[in-house]
């Protein structure tokens, strides 16, 4: 039967369009991989143009002989024996081998072996494509050594080092910043230096990077257990090109921002050592002006009790005894100009200009100054910072004042013969736009009832019913009123007092 119109067609048009043996041939002579096809036995029955001049021999003298002819015989036996069992169980093989030219010179060759299988699943021939990759084993190292040679001298630095991409991420650091995980406990010290330093520096990072710079500013960060850690920190901008696939046609480049910090904890230490004595010599003179100024204060308010008396008696005996009322009119108004001229010689409180401050600076400032006192009456102090708090606007020496009142306080409490229990807590945190300082000490506690008393002028319970809160309550209301805050007195989880200090963040001194 003959072929339908149909089939005779398709016939013709397979033969139009099937691809000549020798286009095959041509193809594969002229590829610009280097092509071999050996037998069975890895004899060389072909080799293309590009094998010829990777491997420096030519058409001649390469067919006929064994792939082994190329081999530098360095290469170990035991990949020769991983190629030739996936070969033989009709599997492709990948790897790379040590091979010889004509010329004697070295090459590295990777080589992709594909088993060719005649229908009855014999393996009659191998086709192997032959990459020279020496150029790129050799610039891989290279590039390897130098990765190798930088990240070998970041991590000698005494410095640390962090490199964080567009959204903060921590990609690359040295092993000082490793160190300095461990030591301060945070799971990126970076991140906490910048919250200190730059509060907004995530959004400046993914938009305006140029506004992170820093120059060797200094951070402080404060831990539960031991001294603060002071860093010197300086950033800079580096210009980083993305991995991904996508981004091959891009030649823009996404900032990373390189932090360097390096520990300044002991040189501030020996300058905060300085500033201390100083500052105890200061905060001693206040203590005694403030002391004369309240004594002052106090006379003068209990001189005008029996006064204010008189003034009523007078206006009695005006109508009574007119000459007994002029000679006690004469002596009242005697006794009020002494009073005023009393009340001129009255130290004034220190003129302090509002600034910038951190207050764990401040109530470092005031552990500093009262380890004497506590130290000798054997309280132990648990210091519980927050780890950063954001700068306020505020009267450093009132503020200092102010917690060494409550420190003060808190060491009279329980410094009385045959208390045990000797602990204090002294807090920082951030709670919203609040920063809220806690002295919680362990001593007798005072009374619910006198609570609304202590911070009346002049209150005192010493020496009463063993129940004890000290003096100077009045200013430190004052100051606290003063910085737009407010104080509360509470019981403490031990039974004794707890004082909580509140100020605003954004509040405005007065």
């Amino acid at each position: 039967m003959s072929a339908t119109p149909l089939a005779k067609a398709r016939a013709k048009k397979a033969a139009e369009t099937a691809l000549p043996p020798e286009a095959y041939r041509q193809a594969v002579d002229q590829a610009d991989l280097a092509i071999s096809i050996t037998d069975a036995k890895a004899n060389i029955l072909f080799a293309n143009e590009a094998f010829t001049r990777v491997t420096g021999y030519g058409k001649e003298e390469i067919v006929g002989k064994n792939e082994a002819m190329l081999s530098n015989h360095t290469t170990p036996p035991e990949l020769y024996k991983t190629m030739w069992a996936d070969l033989s169980a009709q599997k492709p093989w990948t790897g790379k081998l040590l091979n010889k030219r004509k010329d004697g010179g070295l090459y590295l060759a990777e080589l992709d072996i594909s088993p060719v299988v005649d229908d009855g699943g014999k393996t009659t021939h191998f086709v192997g494509i032959h990459r020279d990759i020496t150029e790129m084993h050799r610039l891989q190292r290279l590039v390897s050594n130098q990765k190798h040679l930088i990240e070998s001298v970041v991590d000698a630095a005494p410095m640390a080092f962090a490199l964080l991409d567009p959204t903060g991420r921590v990609i690359l650091d040295n092993q000082e910043y490793k160190k300095m995980v461990t030591d301060l406990r945070l799971r990126e010290p970076a991140h906490t230096v910048l919250d200190n330093l730059l509060p907004s520096w995530r959004e400046s990072l993914a938009g305006h990077p140029q506004q992170c710079l820093l120059n060797q500013r200094e951070a402080r960060i404060d831990r539960a257990s031991g001294r603060p850690r002071w860093l010197s920190v300086t950033s800079s901008i580096i210009d980083m090109h993305s991995d991904c696939a996508d981004s091959y046609f891009c030649s823009a480049g996404q900032p990373g921002l390189l932090l360097v910090m390096s520990d300044i904890t002991n040189l501030r230490d020996e300058q905060e050592r300085a500033r201390a004595s100083a500052l105890q010599a200061v905060l001693a003179e206040e203590e005694r002006t403030a002391a004369i100024r309240e004594g002052l204060s106090a006379a003068i308010f209990r001189l005008e009790e029996p006064m204010n008396v008189m003034s009523s008696a007078i206006s009695l005996l005006q109508r009574r005894d007119p000459a007994s009322a002029a000679m006690l009119q004469e002596a009242l108004s005697g006794s009020r100009e002494h009073l005023e001229a009393l009340r001129q010689v009255i130290p004034q409180g220190p003129h302090e200009i509002v600034v910038s401050l951190n207050m764990n600076e401040i109530l470092r400032d005031v552990l500093e100054v009262s380890t004497p006192r506590l130290l000798s009456a054997g309280i132990v102090v648990d210091w519980q910072p927050a780890s950063t708090l954001p700068a306020m606007l505020g009267r450093p020496l009132q503020l200092r004042m102010l917690f060494k009142a409550l420190m003060d306080n808190a060491i009279e409490a329980m410094n009385i013969k045959g208390w045990k229990r000797r602990e204090l807590l002294l807090s920082s945190a951030l709670i919203g736009d609040c920063i809220v300082v806690s002295v919680i000490d362990s001593g007798p506690g005072i009374p619910h009832e006198w609570r609304h008393k202590a911070f009346e002028p002049f209150f005192t319970a010493k020496g009463g019913s063993g129940k004890h809160i000290g003096t100077g309550l009045s200013r430190v209301q004052q100051v606290v009123a003063d910085h737009g805050g407010i104080i509360d007195l509470d019981d403490s989880p031990s039974g004794g007092l707890a004082a909580i200090v509140e100020f605003r963040v954004d509040g405005d001194p007065i």
